[in-house]
């Protein structure tokens, strides 16, 4: 890891508690993940949630799965961030 992975890692853990072996875990979850299935768009929702510390209602949760198995939303960051305030 470099410098300036370390640095923002450390930055990540020091402002929300966000476990670096976490995030990674969630990142190589994504990217053989199935966005189409339902199931797989709601762990993937719980784990981010979890890793951010910020819970999600049931209710967004369903928008979120919806928008995303539905291909509604683009799965972008700043858009997902938008979503989920």
């Amino acid at each position: 890891m470099s410098d300036f992975q370390k640095s923002i890692f450390d930055h990540l853990k020091k402002k929300g508690n966000i476990d670096a072996d976490e995030v990674f875990k969630v990142a190589n979850s994504v990217q053989s993940a199935d966005f189409t299935d339902e199931k797989t768009v709601r762990k993937l929702i719980r784990q981010l949630s979890n890793v951010a510390g910020k819970p999600v209602s049931k209710q967004k949760e369903d928008k979120i799965v919806e928008a995303v198995t539905k291909q509604n939303m683009p799965l972008d960051m700043n858009t997902l961030g938008r979503f989920l305030k």
